[in-house]
Parts: C-alpha cells; sequence; structure tokens
C-alpha cells in the first residue's frame, strides 16, 4: 500500500507544463489523474469548460450600467468533487447559479492510499459533470488543480470570477489527522494555507466576493457551558465584551479548523473581506434531489472508521450484521444534520452574504444526538426491516468526555429560513435500505477503529496493510 505523499500538499499531474501561468483546457476524453506520480512544481491547473473566450473583468457594481440582479450569481465550489461539495454544487446549479468546481481529486487518492473505497460506486468527475449537463443542460465548470498552488488558484479566480466561493476543499477527517506525523502535517498545511490561499485572492481578485468557508462544531470542544454561535459576552473584572467563543479542538484536523476561522478573522478586519464560516455538525445521508437523477450523480459515502461519520457507519453496519462500534462510554454528543440541510445551508448563506469586513458564524446543524442514542435509533430502525442489529463497546481511540454537559445554540439559519428534515423513521429506513442495496460492496476489515490519538507516530502509517 502506498504512503503518504512526501509534497505536503499533494496535487494532480498536468497535462501540460509549458505555460507557467495559464489555466489549461482540456476534454472529457483525456486522462491525467495518476496517483503514483504527483509533483507540486508540476501543478498549474487544468479547466474543463466549452471553448470560449476570456471573458473580461466586470464592471465594479458602483459604476455598472447594467442590472446585475438578473445575472446568474457565480458560485466557485472548492472541493467540490467531494461528499458535501459535489450535492452543493449541483443543488446550486439547479437553483440557476452559474457554478465552477475547484477540485485537485485528492480525496479519491486517498482511498488508493488507504485501501478504502466508497459504499457506493462513484463516477470519475468528468463523467458526473457531462452527465448533468445531458440531463439539464446546465454547464459546471471544472479546474483541476491545487489550491495550495497559488498561481493556479489565481488563474482560476480571473477566469471564472465568482461572486461566492463555497470552500469544503479541506483534508476534513479527524482520524487522517491523527494516522502519523506527515498526515498531520498534510492536514495542517493543506487546510491552513489553501483558505489563506483563498483569502489573498479574494483581496486581490475580487474584493466583493462572498466567502462561504465550512468549519466545524468541533472548534468548540465539550464546554460545560452553552455554546454560542462564534462570539460569547463575558464580564470580567466589570469589563464587558464580546470576544470569539473559546476554541478547545481535538485533533490536528480541527485545530487546522481554528486557524482557518482566525486567519478569516483577521482578514475581513485588515482587508474588510465578507466572511461566513459555517460550523458543521456531523452530516448524514447519501440522497438529494439532485443526486437521485442519475446513477453517475451519485455521492460518495464513507463508512470505514477513518473517514465515515458516526450514522452513516451505524447503518452500514446494521446493513452487514456487524455489531454498531460505539466507543467508550457512547455519551459523546454532538450537533447532526441531514446532507440536504448542508446544501440548503450553503444557499441561504449565499443568497444573505454578509457585509463587507464581517465576519459571521452559524452553527450548522439541526439536532444534538448522543452516540449511545444514535445506536438506540439504528437498532431500532434495523428491527422493523427485520436486521438483527447489536452493538459493541470499542475502547475510544480518541482523547475526548465520553459523558458531558452539550447545549449548542443553531438559530441563525433557522432565522434566514432553514427548512430542517430531522432525522425521522422514514429517513433511516431509506438510509437502512441503501446500505443493505450496498452490502456487497463492504469491506469489513475497514469498520474497526485503526487511529489511536495517544500513538500517533513519526513513522508514515499505511492503513490498508
Amino acid at each position: 500500500m502506498a504512503h503518504l505523499l512526501s509534497p505536503p500538499c499533494p496535487s494532480v499531474i498536468s497535462l501540460s507544463s509549458s505555460s507557467k501561468n495559464s489555466v489549461k483546457p482540456f476534454g472529457l476524453k483525456q486522462t491525467f489523474f495518476n496517483p503514483q506520480v504527483l509533483s507540486r512544481s508540476s501543478l498549474k491547473g487544468l479547466l474543463f469548460q466549452e471553448n470560449k473566450p476570456r471573458r473580461r473583468r466586470r464592471t465594479p457594481p458602483e459604476t455598472s450600467t447594467n442590472d446585475s440582479s438578473s445575472k446568474p450569481k457565480r458560485v466557485m465550489v472548492i472541493g467540490g468533487d467531494g461528499y458535501c461539495g459535489w450535492a452543493t454544487a449541483l443543488h446550486l446549479s439547479k437553483k440557476n447559479y452559474q457554478v465552477a468546481i475547484v477540485d485537485n481529486l485528492v480525496r479519491r487518492l486517498f482511498d488508493h492510499q488507504l485501501g478504502l473505497e466508497s459504499l457506493t460506486p462513484i463516477a470519475s468527475i468528468h463523467d458526473r459533470i457531462s452527465r448533468w449537463k445531458a440531463l439539464t443542460g446546465k454547464t459546471i465548470e471544472l479546474y483541476v488543480g491545487d489550491i495550495c498552488d497559488f498561481e493556479f488558484l489565481a488563474e482560476s479566480f480571473k477566469s471564472f470570477q465568482p461572486d461566492s466561493v463555497v470552500h469544503f476543499g479541506e483534508q476534513r477527517s479527524a482520524p487522517y489527522s491523527m494516522i502519523d506525523r506527515s498526515r498531520a502535517v498534510f492536514t495542517q498545511h493543506n487546510n491552513v494555507i489553501g483558505t489563506l490561499n483563498v483569502l489573498f485572492a479574494i483581496k486581490e481578485f475580487g474584493e466583493e466576493c462572498h466567502l462561504v468557508k465550512l468549519g466545524t462544531m468541533g472548534e468548540y470542544g465539550t464546554p460545560n457551558i452553552d455554546i454560542e454561535e462564534g462570539y460569547i459576552t463575558i464580564t470580567h473584572n466589570g469589563r464587558t465584551d464580546t470576544l470569539p467563543y473559546p476554541k478547545q479542538a481535538s485533533s490536528f484536523y480541527h485545530l487546522s479548523k481554528v486557524h482557518d476561522s482566525h486567519n478569516i478573522a483577521f482578514t475581513c478586519k485588515a482587508w474588510g473581506i465578507r466572511a461566513t464560516d459555517l460550523n458543521q455538525g456531523v452530516v448524514y445521508g447519501v440522497k438529494t434531489d439532485e443526486t437521485e437523477m442519475h446513477e453517475e450523480l451519485r455521492n460518495r459515502l464513507d463508512y470505514d472508521a477513518v473517514f465515515g461519520t458516526a450514522l452513516n457507519r451505524f447503518c452500514v453496519q446494521a446493513a452487514v450484521g456487524h455489531p454498531l462500534t460505539v466507543y467508550g462510554k457512547g455519551g459523546q454528543t454532538r450537533g447532526y444534520l441531514d446532507i440536504r440541510d448542508t446544501v440548503q445551508c450553503v444557499e441561504l448563506a449565499i443568497a444573505n452574504p454578509a457585509k463587507a469586513g464581517e465576519f459571521r458564524v452559524f452553527n450548522q446543524f439541526t439536532e444534538q444526538f448522543s452516540v449511545n442514542e444514535l445506536a438506540s435509533l439504528v437498532t431500532k430502525a434495523g428491527s422493523k426491516l427485520g436486521l438483527d442489529v447489536t452493538k459493541m463497546t470499542v475502547p475510544n481511540p480518541r482523547v475526548e468526555a465520553e459523558e458531558h454537559y452539550y447545549n449548542a445554540k443553531h438559530t441563525k439559519l433557522m432565522e434566514l429560513g432553514l427548512e430542517p428534515h430531522y432525522l425521522s423513521e422514514s429517513l433511516l429506513d431509506s438510509l437502512l435500505n441503501f446500505a443493505v442495496q450496498f452490502k456487497d460492496r463492504v469491506d469489513t476489515k475497514q469498520i474497526m477503529p485503526s487511529v489511536s490519538w495517544k500513538k500517533i507516530g513519526v513513522k508514515t502509517k499505511s492503513m490498508g496493510a
């Protein structure tokens, strides 16, 4: 099994490196993704779109003579080939936004490295985009490259000229960041430097652009007081101030998100950037209206212990007759939301942008559950479908409180019009049936946790061995 790449920000190979500063067009039939040979220096990015001339820079809003409200808003979705990003890109395209995906496709490489595979077979990004256009007539532009390469990102910005940037383009797994030193370094470099580059691109090439950044509820940890939305008003020694809510991250991944939030807050203050930080809870589900339109639009569903989220993992475990893996005492409580609400929240943030210089924080979840509560819900739903669902206690591989107070506020998105899909019996039935449909693809060796927070080491570790 291949080890983690040596470059700090792995990337895909460009078809041509003859032009150093341009974004290259390429066709659907060309092959460029080589997981064996990746080089930062060779990456200058690729662009998939219709052959058309470069657009001129748009007239600034204050001097525009046209009715800009009648033009489709342009949204760049960074990380648009991933679990949340793909569903979001389709949703926004269907809502008549002009959408571009920016992705280096490294998430697919992680699967190759670790011997993992999505429960659902997923089409290539080219086939996905082609199928979407065939079904809807809508074009999604594709820029293949690494946002840690600022030359590539700058050219992408200048070419597409986004009104909003939705930033999903980060290594998003806490266990992955805790495997070994090289993956911890990669996570922090990829996430923090990539976000910094996005901030500089907005400053240089799109001052009016609104950044919608995916954060995480994990930034807050599990304090013994209510979790507010980004800020808390405190009185100390007779003086009162409103300050950023204290951060208690619990992995190198979560720490990277904290650094992102601080960098975004600073640039909003210093440069007048407008930004919305979506501190998202744990996402479950796989289906949206758009991904259900064709099998080539199907989203990925991770069930392994590195990338799989709790409810998705439990449903797959129930489908194959594996006991539900409850870590420790099972009292760990978090905020959860349906992936259909993820795309709805992003749309609401784009449609109601932050003001210039404003750093907004929304807590993006709809319900709170403990691990034990989720296990009970899956057990009950599984028994109705004739599944023999049991659970087992697994020594907790993480360093975390296993029983704690947890009450997080999440009102701002509701005030903007979020219509939640709550975790119902019908949703659980659907997710369980989906898992049963693809249970022959399950590799049961990937179910049990194999990454320990306390045993993280220096040597590069291959999880697939």
